[in-house]
C-alpha cells in the first residue's frame, strides 16, 4: 500500500499552481486543524529562502476556516491546477490519523459540521469553478468540543503534515 507521501507525490505530478486550503473553526479545538496546517506551512516555506520564494509563487497558501465560501474568488484567482483541502474528519482511526478523500466520496466521510458548506458541495463547486484536480485530506480529531487548541496528538499530525506538504511544494 502506498504512503501518504507517495501518494500525494503523484497527485502532484505536472502541478503547476496548488492551492492548499485549510478549512475549521478555532472555537471547536481539533476541528481547527486544516487552519493549523496551512499557517505552518505558510512559516515553513516562508523560511526556506529560495526555495520558499519558488514555492510561493506557484503555491497559494489559504485559511477557509468555518466560511470556506469566504476565499472561493482567491481560489479562483489562483487558477490552481491542484486543490488540497485539509479538514478534521472522523475516520474511525487514532487522533491524528491522515487519509486522503477522493471529492466524490467526501460526502460519505463524516466531516465535522462547523462550517457553513457541506464538504461535497464545496468540492464540486470548485471542481466546476477551477477545473482543478482536487483532494480532501482528512485528519482524525481527538477533541471537536468548544474550546481553542489542538490536541497533543492532532498537533503533532498537523507539524508532520505541514513539513511533508512543504517538501514537496518544493516543486
Amino acid at each position: 500500500m502506498p504512503t501518504l507521501r507517495e501518494v500525494l507525490a503523484r497527485w502532484l505530478e505536472g502541478a503547476e499552481r496548488v492551492v492548499v486550503l485549510g478549512l475549521g473553526s478555532p472555537l471547536r479545538r481539533d476541528d481547527f486543524v486544516g487552519v493549523a496546517v496551512v499557517r505552518e506551512l505558510k512559516r515553513l516555506l516562508a523560511g526556506r529562502a529560495r526555495g520558499g520564494e519558488e514555492a510561493a509563487g506557484r503555491t497559494v497558501l489559504l485559511e477557509g476556516g468555518s466560511a470556506p465560501e469566504n476565499v472561493l474568488g482567491l481560489v479562483a484567482r489562483a487558477e490552481p491546477s491542484h486543490v488540497l483541502i485539509i479538514d478534521a474528519a472522523d475516520l474511525g482511526r487514532e487522533p491524528g490519523s491522515m487519509a486522503l478523500i477522493r471529492p466524490e466520496e467526501a460526502g460519505s466521510a463524516h466531516m465535522p459540521s462547523t462550517h457553513t458548506l457541506p464538504l461535497s458541495f464545496l468540492c464540486s463547486y470548485l471542481a466546476s469553478l477551477t477545473r482543478a484536480r482536487l483532494l480532501v485530506l482528512g485528519v482524525q480529531p481527538k477533541d471537536l468540543g468548544l474550546g481553542e487548541g489542538l490536541s497533543p496528538e492532532v498537533a503533532e499530525a498537523a507539524r508532520r503534515l505541514a513539513e511533508l506538504l512543504a517538501e514537496l511544494l518544493l516543486f
